[in-house]
């Protein structure tokens, strides 16, 4: 039974509504003012909260302004309902991310159509579509709205070869770069010319955005590891889909964002780990970044400067590493292609 909170500080229109939401078999509790009403949404974490804007204590505005900084309350979906109807009210309540706005007085079919569509679009950007093209195109469709309906239709792709520049250090991003094929790697160069790779990205996954959310010049390089098929969405509509709906933007920056934790943990290790445990934590990484699902043992064909790169340390240092990786009998070689052939032993030594 799905929970809903309602915040109103008016008796008689706060038991009106829970009425109606409780014989529309939804869980309803209450709050008669905002500060209150706070500490339920934090306590109680419902699915959807109904808060009224004019109230004493804490007003609406400020509600969902203390609730958007908390990362546990931010993702409820949220329906501000208010006696004014002025445009400014909707524009301000919209603006700082409400998803909704009933306008008092409303009749019980206004009522249950909003929160019926605000829980099933929630429910909707919870689940997980497949990171490929078809998955791409799956979560647009299913969030659009109509101003955002030529973001899925107008993408370009563009096929890179193997070892062919996506994008340059140093030059101003233009579009976000999503993987519907291949590999790609990011880097970057010293002035002898030294690289050091920044991530390691699959089909499904998205680059660039980093340098395109801080508007600043690209802070590493891109190149395909294997020929790969790229889709770019312009500068514009990206924009355009991270403001327009709170849950579309929570929703792909989610999608986003699920690298730079893994990045500042490999931050920590290479500063603070052994060349073998380093080396052994890149073959690991390696894994999880590209493993198949039903592979029972995994293997990838990757150059020595490439690996090197990851790790932090010379080639020369990595091929004597793997060589005795190899005498050792955790992984197997051939030509470019490593094998690991003692998942444990490389965890256990990479702790």
């Amino acid at each position: 039974m799905k929970k809903i909170l309602i915040i109103e500080d008016n008796p008689e229109m706060r038991e009106n509504t829970a009425e109606i939401l409780e014989l529309a078999k939804y869980s309803v509790i209450t709050a008669s003012n905002g500060k209150e009403g706070v500490k339920l949404a934090m306590s109680e974490k419902p699915d959807l909260i109904i808060c009224d804007i004019m109230m004493p204590e804490l007003d609406g505005y400020g509600v969902l302004h203390m609730l958007l900084k908390d990362p546990s309350a931010a993702n409820i979906p949220f329906i501000f309902c208010t006696a004014k109807a002025e445009k400014s009210d909707y524009r301000k309540g919209m603006g700082m991310g409400a998803d909704d706005y009933l306008t008092k007085p409303f009749d019980d079919m206004e009522l249950l159509t909003a929160v019926e569509t605000r829980l099933k679009k929630n429910e909707m950007l919870k689940m997980e579509f497949e990171r490929t093209s078809e998955g791409l195109n799956t979560f647009l469709d299913r969030v659009n709205v109509d101003k955002l309906a030529e973001l899925s239709n107008e993408r370009e792709s563009r096929i890179y070869k193997k070892k062919e520049i996506i994008y340059h250090e140093g030059g101003h991003p233009k579009f976000i770069y999503f993987i519907s094929k291949g590999k790609i790697k990011t880097y970057k160069s010293n002035e002898d010319g030294k690289e050091y790779i920044t991530g390691l990205y699959k089909e499904g996954d998205f680059v660039g955005y980093t340098s395109l959310l801080e508007d600043h010049p690209f802070s590493d390089s891109a190149m395909a590891l294997e020929d790969a098929s790229i889709a770019t969405i312009p500068k514009d509509d990206f924009f355009k889909l991270l403001y327009s709906n709170r849950d579309i933007a929570t929703k792909f920056i989610k999608i986003l964002a699920d690298n730079v934790i893994e990045k500042e943990e490999r931050l920590v290790k290479l500063a603070y780990n052994s060349v073998r445990k380093r080396v052994a934590e890149a073959l690991i990484m390696l894994k999880k970044r590209y493993e198949k699902e039903g592979d029972e043992t995994f293997s990838m064909a990757i150059s020595r400067d490439d690996l090197a790169s990851i790790v932090g340390t010379s080639t020369e240092t990595v091929i004597r590493t793997l060589s005795d990786f190899k005498e050792e009998k955790l992984i197997e070689i051939n030509a470019s292609r490593i094998t690991l052939l003692d998942l444990n032993k490389l965890q256990i030594m990479r702790n």
